[in-house]
Parts: structure tokens; sequence; C-alpha cells
């Protein structure tokens, strides 16, 4: 894409798509360079029945481009109807459900066969974890899941770029390894993606990272400048998934169809018979750098909206609508940078709470937030927040982080 040379180019990240909205400047959004179009060679990605399928990086499996998370796992029905329909990846962890994601997987496994499907599970670095708390964490996944291995094995929710060099956790992995009981390894990130991703990349260590992208990652990051810290303004998530790209690390996208603030009625989002999350999911899908994105289906409606969407690309109206969305919704959207969990004076941890609170008011996962909020410990939540104002400051989206995080301390606390 040739940079764009209006007057408005050099304001920040978000400030600038804002106004290039106001100002009617769509086409230069219209089709990002590296992104898929209807025109383009699609050699990346193959056809089979009424699903496409697209190599998770050097791992070589052909995961379906849409693929099923399991916080929570849908009822047996729509599990079997999913996977009749050509979706063969599901993503877990120890903790969904208390387990019973796992085990229902693993009962799905029994009923349809293990080679009909591809799992990844994950394990958590919480609190005094050790290379033993990883290898006990991973067994009982397997126990859960009926099986002698997983396809993926991720560390759920890596915020610290220290901990994937970490010699308990490498330790971990190559015991497990060497007993055959995963075949890949790779890890969530949910924040301080610029260096977690960057790190996970150049060490070579990792075949998979499954990252947070989505529409509000919409704004312009086709610079010529590689300063990782400097991506906060810009989003600058494309730019990761690129970089793991050329190092043949593959991403499967998270968090896809999250929207911003409160739960709302989207319907005046919808572009003739597109509804708001069809047109989201098209948007991510054309990424040709992405293997699948992740998500959710709880009802037979839910699978029949999202599965619907493959063979169909974004239509431009489609695509004007999502940046109206964007432009309407910004302030409330966490892009979950850790910017201001890191300049907090009070070492409040803001960015896990805000994600709380989306898990709440986003998704209506009322009680996985509040369990999730009562771990932290209690100088960490909003009754410490000293109204500086800093995190505010910081944050390159002007999010309301201040009464936010009170918000969420009324709600979960």
């Amino acid at each position: 894409m040739k940079k764009n040379e209006h007057a408005f180019d050099l304001l920040p990240g978000r400030r600038r798509f804002i106004q290039s909205i106001a100002l009617g400047a769509f086409s230069a959004s219209l089709a990002p360079a590296g992104l898929l179009s209807g025109k383009e060679n699609q050699s990346f990605r193959r056809k089979k029945g009424q699903m496409f399928y697209r190599r998770l990086g050097r791992t070589n499996l052909n995961i379906s481009e849409i693929s099923l998370g399991g916080s929570p796992v849908p009822a047996m029905p729509i599990l079997h109807q999913a996977i009749e329909r050509g979706v063969n990846y599901i993503d877990t962890s120890h903790n969904y459900m208390n387990g019973n994601s796992e085990r229902q997987i693993g009962q799905l496994f029994k009923e349809m066969g293990r080679d009909k499907l591809y799992v990844g599970t994950k394990f958590h670095l919480r609190k005094n974890w050790s290379e033993k708390s990883i290898i006990d964490s991973v067994n009982g996944s397997l126990r859960r899941l009926q099986t002698d291995y997983m396809d993926v094995l991720l560390i759920h929710g890596a915020s610290s770029e220290e901990h994937l060099t970490d010699e308990r956790l490498l330790g971990a992995f190559e015991k497990l390894k060497s007993q055959g009981k995963y075949r890949f390894r790779g890890l969530s990130c949910h924040t301080n993606h610029h260096k977690v991703v960057k790190k996970a990349v150049d060490s070579g260590l990792y075949d998979m990272i499954q990252l947070g992208y989505n529409v509000f990652d919409i704004t312009d990051t086709e610079k010529d400048y590689e300063v990782y810290d400097d991506y906060l303004g810009q989003s600058g998530i494309r730019r990761l998934i690129a970089l793991a790209k050329s190092k043949d690390v593959g991403i499967i996208a998270m968090k896809t169809l999250k929207i911003g603030g409160r739960r709302q009625n989207v319907e005046k989002y919808k572009t003739g018979n597109t509804t708001l999350y069809q047109a989201m999911l098209k948007w991510v899908l054309e990424n040709k750098n992405i293997a699948s994105a992740v998500i959710e289906m709880l009802t037979f409606e839910q699978l029949e909206e999202d599965l619907a969407v493959e063979a169909h690309s974004l239509s431009e109206m489609e695509r004007k609508n999502l940046f109206r969305y964007v432009a309407d919704n910004s302030k409330d959207y966490c892009h979950m940078c850790g910017s201001c969990q890191a300049k907090c004076p009070s070492q409040l941890k803001t960015t896990s709470i805000l994600r709380y609170l989306a898990y709440h008011e986003s998704y209506g996962k009322i009680s996985l937030a509040r369990q999730a909020y009562s771990r932290l410990k209690p100088s960490q939540t909003a009754a410490f927040c000293q109204n500086c104002g800093e995190c505010e400051r910081v944050c390159s989206y002007r999010v309301a982080v201040q009464k936010k995080i009170k918000e969420a301390h009324l709600l979960l606390g």
C-alpha cells in the first residue's frame, strides 16, 4: 500500500484513523498491503467441502480457517455438527469450565475418533510455578482429554518475555516432548504483545502463537520502522503477525469477534444480510498470514452465522460499516497493550482488570470474570487507585482507564 499523502498522515494512529473516517478517506484502507483481495492468488488456503484450510506455520498442520474455542465448549450436538462441517481444530485449557471443557473434548474423541480433530490446550504460569507444576498440569489435561498426546501445547496468557526462555519452562517442555505428550509448542498472549511475540519468534523455540486480533486493529501500520515498543499508537498487531510469518511461526487469531464496551445493539452496523460479527470474521480471515480464527459457537444459530462467511470476501460497504463501528466504539475498547499497567505508580493490574471487565460486559462471562478478579491481590485492584491519571496519559487510544477499572471493581469485587 502506498503511504498516505494526506496531511493527517502525521497524526497518531487512532486519531488519524478517526479523522480519515470523518473525511471519507476510505479508499486508502480498503485493501491494505499483505491482505487478501478477491482477485488474489489463494494458494495459501485449500478448500475441502465447504471449509477452507490453512497451514499452521512450521507445524505443517492444515487446520480449518475457522476453529472452535473451548471457553466454554458447546454442547455435544453442536460439536458434532461443527466437525461434520469441516472444523478440525479446537482450543482449550486446563482451567476452562473447571476442566470440563477438556473432559467434553475427550468424550468427543471417544465418539468421533482422535484423528478427526487437532487439539491445543494450555497451562498457566501462576504464583510459585515450576517445572513440576507444568508437567502435572499437562498430565491432568491428558487424562481429561482421554488421549496420549496433544497436538499443540501452549503457555496460557504469556505476559513476560523472560518466561519464554526460563530453564524451568524449557525443561518441562523438553521432558514432555521426549515422552511424546505433545507435538508442537506454542503460547497465547493477552498483553505485552510487542515484547512477548517478538521474543517468541526470535527465539525459534515456539511453533505457533495465539494472538488477539480483531477489527479494532484496523489502523494503518505499514510504516518503515521496526520499533515494537512504538506500535501502541497504531496497534501494530499486523506487523507482529507478519514477523511471525517471516519465521514460519503459525498464528491463530483469538478475540476476533470482540465488541467495544458494554453489550450493545449492533444491528445498526448490519450490511444487508451480513451481521457485524460476520463482517468482523471476514476482516480477520482476509489476512493471509493468519492460519485460523478461533471463535465460540455456542448455539446452532451462531454456528450457521459464523460458517456462512466461508468463500465470501468482505464487501466495500461491509468494510465501511466496520470502520464506522470502530470509530463509534474505539474509546471503550482496550487493546491490552499493557502501557497503562507498566506505568501505574500503584502497580495495579489495570490491563487484567480491563480484560475481566470485557469478559463481564462484552462476553457475558460473569462468573469467569469474578473468579479471575478474585485472584488479584487486593493491592492490585482499583481500590488502591491514586487517581493520578497516569494510565490515561500513556494510553494511545484515549481509553477512560480510571473510570473503567473502578466500574470493574464495583461489578466484580
